[in-house]
């Protein structure tokens, strides 16, 4: 078993790496040809067909880019693809979904107090929610409101926030987070595999064999590369927002990640319209630090909201932290829904190691440890995961309590 549990955290940390190091090179390659080709230039002597050309320098070399909307008159003898940047993401990250949240679903990805199912089906639900996505959205694109392209984007907005809340009714916070940005990658992914690539191969086809390209391929393939320009950056935020509980696991989880999906579509604008030389849009950011403070508002769920009272996260030496009154009953909590992960030598099957190397097993380390558990398992529902170990409301209460108490030097009853 320890074996067992080691090879399979290393291929968690295999498939996570791949995962990286394929969606820089994705990310990478989509902002950089969104950038070239919002900032073409249109000048006179440029060959026949050529939409516009740009000039760039960079490792002490220069770059003559032209672009052509349809297609060149001849099929040139080399053509560089970019389709296998999208593939190999979403391949490594669906091993990775498929590593850490269907071979841990007991812990990563059901919460039986939202829905008790067994492990099969909660996969079978994972796996269908990302293919029906793909579907509807597609069906979008093709139907008569595809043609209006920010309308087709608005209607993508609402569709998305209701998987957001579809997703948290379901899943654990965390699960529910990396599900909608799964969600959002197979729709990203899929734009390249079954219309940008095909789309592309065909005018291809047509060249060589002298016929004239039909146009449409191109527009159909440039909005889909449209959307998926503005999809990403929200889909970073989901995949790394699995490290901070704030975020996935408080009450209105599914309002932030709306605005998330806001915030992606500001900070996009912002570069859109700067590489595109229309100006510089300062009020996007202005909006996005407004949206981004509005998250860190919904995430305390502040008393107009639900009747807690707000709180401070300062985090002081841990020795008023073992010393407050509350502390006793707060550790006694943790003893007993936190350390059987979270000790020496862990009891929970399948775990040998303290998760983070955090052991929560003794008053010291507790106290050490008291800003982490206020805000994993006080103040949001991160820990314990999918809430295997049946962590009341009272304890959790109990918990917040301790840390503000401690923080304010006052007794809260």
């Amino acid at each position: 078993m320890y074996d067992y549990a080691i090879a399979w955290e290393w291929l968690s940390f295999a498939v996570r790496w791949l995962h990286v190091i394929t969606a820089i090179a994705w990310i990478g390659s989509s902002f950089y040809f969104i950038a070239l080709d919002l900032g073409l230039v249109k000048r006179p002597g440029l060959p026949v067909g050529a939409y516009g050309e740009e000039w760039q320098v960079h490792g002490g070399g220069f770059y003559h880019i032209q672009k052509y909307l349809v297609a060149p008159a001849q099929m040139p003898e080399h053509l560089t693809w970019f389709k296998w940047e999208s593939y190999v993401t979403w391949l490594s990250g669906f091993a990775m979904l498929a590593v850490v949240y269907y071979g841990g679903a007991d812990l990563f990805l059901i919460d039986r107090h939202l829905l008790d199912v067994s492990v099969p089906v909660a996969i079978l639900i994972s796996m269908a929610s990302l293919s029906i996505g793909w579907i509807c959205y597609d069906l979008l694109c093709k139907s008569p409101l595809g043609k209006n392209t920010w309308g087709l984007m608005a209607i993508l907005f609402v569709l998305l926030v209701i998987m957001a809340w579809g997703y948290t009714q379901i899943f654990t916070g965390r699960a529910a987070f990396l599900h909608l940005g799964a969600f959002t990658a197979t729709i990203m992914s899929a734009n390249v595999f079954f219309i940008i690539i095909p789309n592309q191969k065909i005018v291809v086809a047509d060249l060589i064999a002298g016929r004239t390209p039909d146009p449409k391929y191109g527009v159909i393939a440039k909005q889909r590369s449209l959307h998926n320009n503005y999809l990403t950056l929200p889909v970073i935020f989901f995949m790394l927002s699995n490290h901070y509980p704030m975020a996935f696991a408080t009450q209105f989880n599914w309002i932030i990640a709306g605005l998330v999906f806001l915030m992606g579509v500001t900070i996009r604008h912002w570069f859109n319209t700067v590489h595109a030389r229309k100006g510089e849009p300062h009020w996007t950011w202005l909006l996005t630090a407004l949206l981004f403070i509005a998250i860190m508002w919904l995430s305390t769920a502040p008393k107009v909201l639900t009747g807690e009272t707000e709180t401070s996260q300062l985090a002081p030496g841990f020795e008023r932290f073992r010393d407050d009154t509350h502390f006793a009953k707060a550790a006694e909590a943790v003893a007993g829904r936190c350390s059987m992960c979270h000790a020496a030598e862990p009891v929970w099957e399948g775990i040998v190691l303290p998760p983070k190397g955090v052991v929560l097993d003794n008053d010291v380390a507790i106290a050490m440890h008291a800003r982490d558990i206020y805000l994993q398992a006080g103040r949001s529902h991160a820990m314990p995961p999918g809430n295997v170990t049946e962590m009341t409301t009272a304890e959790r209460k109990l918990l917040a309590a301790w840390y503000e108490s401690a923080i304010s030097g006052k007794t809260i009853q």
